[in-house]
């Protein structure tokens, strides 16, 4: 008992006591905090492997992209399947099934990331290969990820160790766990880079370095600061619920990380068609529209824990409100900032290339993509409420469709209206995605509430 009271007074304030606003100010800031620091990483990380002017180096870390992308992936399945869980069972007042949860997922993404390794290890040429590498840039692309491979349970385990402190309201605690990373990443690259003279292979290195140090500071807050999460091998007593609650809501986030990489490969490769000032316009909207993008990130990904604890907590009113602020505030700010950027769009697009076709097209896109943000941020909520509730089959339909809908729609809107056609695909895709999200949502509402009404 004398942890609940703990809890109580620390993790859960923000999670069950604390106003509404102030509740999702405080977990949606430092994620966007943590989101905006990785994007900082990633332009710097580009930056000191540009100035060894190696085409080759350059080119092995973009071919490498889809393998991180998987590294994420996985560390998404246990984090937002862990994450989520561990919130409902919070709002359950739950305590020695949270101790296992937490402990059964930092054990489970440790031997994951081990089985990872133990399949790439032998299948890596093989691998390089199905990247696209060739010649020096094979070479160059083996030595960054071989680094990954090795740290490849780190890197999992970052992901999934963030998001279960996150869980139990220390959103800023996990924005420190993962800055931690990101800094000394940015610190390590250039001293690896050129100090040792280890080009790829040092700016991998740094990468897995962070993320250990990522990694050792969730430890410490789990063992050390967490009242109700555990990390000790004594309390890694898994089950089959245990895993089912996990990866049915899991299996989405995996899912859509993984449609995230192969929308983005087939929108490169249909802009390529239409000349270097569509990829050049495509290319300035996305970075651009990447500010407004947070937003529905931050705020979809932040309200996770907040909504999970209400839910199980069968509390109906500060459940609907937590939704309603949350959808209110995010729609507000990307309208907001959508038509500072629509009505500087010549401009903004101006300050990236000085070419008449770039900024014409450009427009267009910036456009397009600001529309599909709008939506994608909707859709992305609709998915978080479903992971919060426990309910894989739609949270999983979610991630499947917004997927599934952009391939069709990208040829078919190729064939029919050639280049408008590709600049608005990703928009109709997600506006459908958006449609499918809200008509589940409107199905499943009354009933959850009615189950919330009887559980009172």
């Amino acid at each position: 008992m004398e942890n609940m009271e703990n809890v109580d007074q620390k993790s859960l304030y923000y999670l069950e006591k604390a106003p509404v606003s102030k509740a999702i100010m405080h977990m949606v800031i430092p994620m966007m905090l943590s989101l905006i620091a990785n994007i900082i990483y990633n332009i710097t990380d580009a930056f000191f492997i540009g100035k060894l002017e190696n085409t080759a180096m350059m080119a092995a870390v973009t071919l490498a992209l889809p393998f991180s992308v998987i590294l994420m992936a996985l560390g998404q399945l246990f984090a937002v399947g862990s994450g989520t869980y561990v919130s409902r069972l919070l709002g359950e007042d739950n305590v020695d099934e949270i101790k296992k949860v937490s402990s059964v997922n930092f054990w489970s993404s440790m031997i994951a990331g081990i089985m990872f390794m133990a399949i790439c290890v032998p299948l890596l040429t093989p691998l390089l290969h199905l990247l696209g590498a060739r010649g020096d840039t094979l070479l160059y692309t083996r030595d960054y990820i071989k680094v990954f491979v090795i740290g490849a349970p780190f890197v999992i385990g970052s992901f999934s160790l963030g998001e279960i402190v996150r869980a139990e309201g220390a959103s800023t605690d996990s924005m420190i766990g993962m800055l931690l990373g990101i800094i000394i990443n940015i610190i390590l690259n250039p001293v690896f880079i050129f100090s040792f003279h280890l080009g790829v292979t040092g700016s991998a290195l740094a990468s897995v370095i962070g993320n250990i140090l990522s990694v050792a500071y969730f430890i410490y807050y789990l063992q050390k600061k967490s009242s109700v999460q555990s990390v000790s091998i004594k309390d890694f007593k898994w089950s089959r619920e245990i895993y089912i609650n996990i990866f049915k809501v899991g299996v989405s986030a995996f899912l859509l990380d993984c449609f995230m990489a192969v929308t983005c490969l087939l929108f490169n490769n249909y802009s390529t068609l239409y000349g270097d000032s569509v990829v050049a316009g495509l290319g300035i909207a996305q970075r651009v529209v990447q500010a407004v993008d947070f937003i529905g990130m931050s705020f979809s990904m932040g309200a996770v824990p907040l909504i999970a604890f209400a839910y199980s907590a069968k509390n109906q009113e500060r459940l609907m409100e937590i939704i309603k602020k949350v959808v209110l505030y995010m729609v507000g700010i990307t309208l907001a900032l959508s038509v500072i950027l629509f009505i500087l769009r010549a401009q903004i697009i101006g300050i990236f290339s000085i070419d008449p076709k770039v900024i014409a097209i450009g427009q267009t896109i910036l456009l397009a993509q600001l529309c599909s943000t709008l939506f994608a941020g909707l859709s992305a909520l609709f998915t978080s409420i479903f992971q919060a509730f426990g309910t894989g089959g739609q949270s999983t339909i979610m991630s499947v469709v917004r997927g599934i809908f952009f391939v069709p729609i990208l040829i078919l809107g190729n064939l029919l209206f050639t280049v408008n056609g590709v600049i608005w695909a990703n928009t109709i895709s997600e506006g459908l995605a958006c449609i499918v999200g809200l008509t589940m949502w409107l199905m499943i509402r009354r009933k959850s509430l009615q189950e919330i009404s009887m559980n009172e």
